[in-house]
């Protein structure tokens, strides 16, 4: 008997291939994909504002009324917004508009495997799409908000700096943590039901410790905290230059940006190496 009459088999290891063809393989799948997550993201879309009377008005009127909470408790002395050079609701809707890239993002995003539970156990296809079609949800909302950012920019006859023009390269880096963030937190949701509701949590916490709602503090426990932050330079940096047209905090930036692109590419490796058991679980 030689050694043709025996057939071998091994488990599914894309690892064996190599990092650069793992890489290949998903980001052609991803490719392929491309008309899935549209659909995949109409169909949450639907259902998101299908019965609702305002629709797509609550990403507007949400921020409004953070907004407008601060501005009475800062107006009746019990918080302090800090001194900023531009009028507070500018600052403040733009920073709840980018904010939101990151709190909506992930919140849809450790929920799309759940909630496709019946159909990941009836079709086979790539449960990436799910994730990345979630983030959908807060890219709309994210230009619905900013569109009420350039009306208060008329209304209050402020001009923005160029760097306006270069919100879509931006909002890349905290879009990439978050999808990032997503892939594994969804994961573990679809085995720990409890993930969900420790998300909503969790971002709602980060919202009051990261000055998106307020200006950096610059003495204290909290201004400590907030320079190794990396939700802080993701959020106000763009901020910052998109009012002024440039920021103290560059270098934290380009930092928090490389370590949000890393945190993509490891835990989009990860989804990719066990998605094929998701279904299992879920």
């Amino acid at each position: 008997m030689t050694e043709t009459d025996f057939t071998t088999y091994e488990p599914d290891n894309s690892l064996k291939k190599g990092y650069r063809s793992l890489f290949s393989e998903i980001f052609s799948e991803l490719n392929k994909s491309r008309w899935l997550i549209f659909q995949l993201f109409k169909k949450d879309f639907v259902a998101l504002y299908k019965q609702s009377f305002i629709g797509v008005l609550w990403a507007i009127l949400l921020p409004l009324v953070a907004v407008g909470t601060f501005i009475v408790l800062s107006g009746a002395g019990v918080f302090n917004v800090g001194a900023l050079s531009v009028p507070y609701p500018i600052y403040a809707i733009l920073g709840t508009a980018l904010w939101g890239l990151f709190s909506t993002g992930l919140v849809a995003s450790s929920n799309s495997i759940v909630a496709a539970g019946p159909m990941i156990t009836k079709i086979n296809f790539s449960k990436k799409s799910l994730v990345i079609a979630s983030m959908g949800q807060a890219l709309l909302a994210f230009f619905i908000q900013l569109c009420l950012v350039l009306a208060l920019l008329v209304y209050y006859q402020v001009t923005p700096s160029p760097a306006i023009l270069l919100i879509p390269l931006l909002i890349v880096p905290v879009v990439l943590f978050t999808l990032g963030l997503g892939f594994v937190l969804s994961l573990v949701n679809g085995i720990v039901r409890d993930v969900a509701n420790m998300v909503s949590v969790v971002v709602t916490f980060l919202l009051f410790l990261t000055p998106v709602l307020y200006a950096k503090p610059t003495t204290g426990v909290l201004a400590a905290l907030t320079s190794y932050n990396i939700l802080y330079y993701l959020v106000s940096v763009p901020r910052d230059l998109i009012l002024y047209g440039t920021s103290d905090y560059l270098k934290g930036f380009l930092l928090s940006s490389a370590v949000a692109f890393f945190v993509f590419l490891l835990f989009l490796a990860v989804f990719h190496l066990t998605e094929t058991r998701v279904a299992e679980r879920v």
